[in-house]
C-alpha cells in the first residue's frame, strides 16, 4: 500500500475533468494508496481542509502559509496557528519555508523568514513536525532550522530538487526527503541519482498534485492515484522492488507523522 504524502486536493477537485473529491479519493483507493496528506497554503482554506479530513477517514490535513503567500508585514502569528491547529486531523505544520525564486524584494524575503520561524515555534509548541518547501534558498532555511533548533519536530523536505548534499544536510537535522513526480522527468539525472543514495528509511514519495504529473502524464492534471508511478521509479532507480519502496515509504510516513496505520 502506499501513501501519498503531500497533495492539495481542493485544488485537484477544482480542475477540469477530474470529478468529485469522492471520485478523486476513490481512484486513489483503487490504486493502492491508502492515506494522503491533504497540505495548506493559505489559511483561509483551513476550514474546507477540515471537512475534507473528517468525512474521508483516509485523509489528513496540515495548517500552514505558503511562502510565496506570505504578505510583507502581516506574517501570521504564532497563537494562530496554535488555534487553527487543535484538530486530531491536523498532523503538520506547512507547507512554510522559503521561496527565493519570485521573491527578491528585501522586505518581502524577511517576511518569508520570519513566517517560518513562526511555523517552527508553533510545532515545537505542541510536538508536530514541519512541512517545508525550498525553492533557491536551501542554505538560508538550514540556517534557520539550525538556529530554532528544529531538529526537536523534524519534518519532510517537500518536493526536493537539492543535490546530495543539501539532503544529507536535511537528514542531519532530522528531515526526510520527499521526492515527487520530478523524480521520473528524463531531464531530471541529478535528482534521479540523489534519489539513489538516500537511505531508505529517510524517503516519502508525494505526488504535490494538482502540479507536476509524473512520466508518463507531465503535463497534465496530477492527482494522488499517480503517487504509484513515483514509486515505481524509484524502485527502478534503486535497484529495488516496487513493494519495498511502498512498505519503507509509508512506514516513513506513519512514524514522521505520528499516525496509527489504519
Amino acid at each position: 500500500m502506499l501513501v501519498d504524502s503531500h497533495c492539495h486536493l481542493d485544488y485537484v477537485a477544482s480542475c477540469e475533468g477530474m470529478g468529485s473529491l469522492d471520485d478523486i479519493i476513490s481512484r486513489a483507493r483503487l490504486n493502492d494508496v491508502e492515506h494522503m496528506l491533504c497540505v495548506c497554503v493559505d489559511l483561509s482554506q483551513t476550514k474546507a481542509l477540515a471537512e475534507i479530513a473528517i468525512n474521508h477517514g483516509c485523509v489528513s490535513i496540515s495548517v500552514g502559509v505558503h511562502p510565496t503567500d506570505v504578505e510583507s508585514g502581516a506574517v501570521v502569528s504564532v497563537d494562530h496557528l496554535l488555534d487553527l491547529a487543535d484538530n486530531e486531523k491536523v498532523v503538520a505544520f506547512g507547507e512554510t519555508g522559503l521561496d527565493y525564486f519570485r521573491s527578491t524584494d528585501r522586505a518581502a524575503i524577511l517576511s518569508q523568514q520570519e513566517s517560518l520561524v513562526h511555523h517552527i515555534e508553533a510545532a515545537k509548541e505542541i510536538k508536530k513536525p514541519l512541512i517545508i518547501h525550498a525553492r533557491d534558498s536551501f542554505d538560508d532555511i538550514y540556517s534557520l532550522l539550525e538556529k530554532t533548533n528544529a531538529k526537536e519536530v523534524g519534518g519532510v523536505m517537500h518536493c526536493f530538487t537539492g543535490t546530495l548534499d543539501q539532503a544529507k544536510r536535511a537528514i542531519d537535522l532530522g528531515f526526510y526527503i520527499s521526492f515527487s513526480g520530478i523524480v521520473t522527468f528524463k531531464n531530471a539525472k541529478e535528482l534521479q541519482e540523489v534519489s539513489r543514495q538516500v537511505p531508505l528509511d529517510r524517503i516519502l514519495i508525494e505526488t504535490d498534485s494538482p502540479y507536476l504529473a509524473p512520466m508518463p502524464f507531465r503535463g497534465k492534471t496530477n492527482q494522488p492515484s499517480y503517487v504509484k508511478y513515483v514509486a515505481e521509479k524509484l524502485a527502478d532507480l534503486r535497484e529495488d522492488s516496487y513493494a519495498s519502496i511502498a512498505s519503507a515509504t509509508s512506514a516513513n510516513f506513519y512514524r514522521l507523522f505520528n499516525l496509527d496505520r489504519a
